[in-house]
């Protein structure tokens, strides 16, 4: 909501039809324009109807965030290849795809502002997220390697990488794990979607427009470079 709040016309790709008519009546209740439209990420055929779709309705695409993610949790030794391959798809190759897309506008435009919903865990591992983490942390390439390819264009590629937010899967967490977690966080809470937005936001502004192929962590210190 935090780009809605600020002037931006929004459009909503998601699988979840409800979901994306629920999202769209709440940016538009903040006084943006809004566009929902159902899509796979990981289906190039749902990715060109939804960059043909915003085009026709707004004639410009400014921001692209890559923000579509799935778990599928196991140990290694356990793990479905089918798990791992839904997740490296929907993580990764879906933002590989709009971000082929978009740049094709953007180029034109010349001008752009992309951001990658990366993860901590794409920069540190963890156990039996062997899948979630080979996806976060290849998002993290993709977005140096976008950021270097489209520079001179004027189109940024930054990437925010969250630690442990507040969400309903984390309030589902027995109070044990909840500690446990939070020992390894030096600012001694979770984080909040806001954390996020907002500094998704400022990625996506004018004032972060010297910054290009840098990985933001938003984890309370967790993980320090």
């Amino acid at each position: 909501m935090g780009l809605a709040s600020n002037g931006a016309n929004v459009v909503i790709a998601d699988m979840n039809e409800e979901g994306v008519n629920q999202t769209k009546k709440d940016v538009e209740s903040l006084g943006a324009k809004a566009l929902g439209v159902k899509c796979n990420v990981s289906d190039v055929n749902d990715i060109d109807n939804l960059v043909k779709k915003t085009m026709e309705i707004f004639s410009t695409i400014d921001i692209l965030v890559n923000n579509a993610g799935v778990t599928r949790d196991n140990l290694m030794m356990r793990m479905d290849e089918k798990d791992w391959d839904l997740v490296l798809s929907v993580n990764l190759k879906g933002p590989f795809l709009l971000t082929k897309a978009v740049t094709h506008v953007m180029m034109k435009q010349r001008y752009g502002r992309i951001v990658k919903v990366s993860s901590v865990v794409g920069l540190m591992g963890n156990a039996g997220q062997a899948n979630y983490a080979a996806s976060k942390g290849g998002l993290i390439s993709l977005t140096k390697s976008v950021a270097k390819e489209f520079a001179s264009r004027n189109i940024t590629c930054n990437a925010v990488a969250p630690g442990f937010i507040e969400t309903s899967m984390t309030e589902k967490l027995q109070d044990k794990v909840k500690e446990s977690y939070i020992k390894a966080i030096p600012l001694n809470r979770f984080g909040t979607p806001n954390d996020v937005a907002n500094a998704v936001l400022f990625l996506s502004s004018e004032e972060s427009g010297y910054i290009t192929g840098q990985i933001i962590g938003i984890d309370g210190g967790m993980f320090m470079r």
